[in-house]
């Protein structure tokens, strides 16, 4: 078969959506999975990058969606796991991409993200950060206390871990948001005048 690796690796990104991430066993709840968590990541990642006025989507969408791959291979260890297990996930990127089309995105993509020199992977990293506490908020909103209980840890990594301006004051105004205000202002009792009649 031509495309043997090229399809095996499609199937084993595929394999990220019965991914479920690490610290869910820690919170108990059903919360977002690989896949999903990485689809936010991208977007994230070019909101932060036109506020820093980045120009390389194409860099920053990449490094997006690689920036969790190796979890395919390594899983997706919990806070809690990381201090007894490390991952070897430079090795497990490495094969996962070996014999691809795909095969310089380990060479160069992966491994500049890894190496956290480049404001692109500063950008990508602080996205990284900031779903958790998207995702936070939305586990609050279904009766979670986990943010309340994380919010020391969570202000540490906002004024220590976070690279950029931009995802300093995303990370601020995810904390007055309302999880509900962008469907509820878009309903149809305030969007058709004759909703209901």
């Amino acid at each position: 078969m031509k495309n043997k690796r090229d399809i095996e690796f499609l199937f084993e990104i595929g394999s990220t959506r019965n991914l479920q991430r690490g610290w869910r066993q820690h919170l108990g709840v059903d919360c977002a999975d690989d896949l999903e968590h990485t689809v936010r990541v991208i977007w994230l990642a070019l909101i932060i990058a036109r506020k820093e006025k980045i120009k390389n989507e194409e860099k920053i969408i990449k490094m997006a969606l690689i920036h969790d791959v190796e979890e395919t291979r390594t899983s997706d260890l919990s806070y809690v796991q990381k201090v007894y297990v490390k991952a070897d996930g430079e090795h497990a990127a490495k094969d996962l991409f070996y014999g691809t089309i795909l095969n310089d995105f380990y060479k160069s993509i992966f491994k500049e993200y890894e190496e956290r020199k480049s404001i692109e992977s500063k950008i990508v990293k602080d996205a990284d950060n900031l779903d958790i506490d998207l995702e936070l908020k939305e586990l609050e909103e279904r009766g979670s206390q986990m943010r309340k209980k994380w919010a020391p840890f969570r202000k540490k990594v906002r004024y220590e871990k976070l690279y950029t301006k931009a995802a300093k004051e995303i990370w601020d105004d995810i904390q007055k948001a309302d999880v509900s205000s962008w469907h509820l202002a878009a309903n149809k009792w305030l969007k058709i005048k004759r909703a209901g009649k």
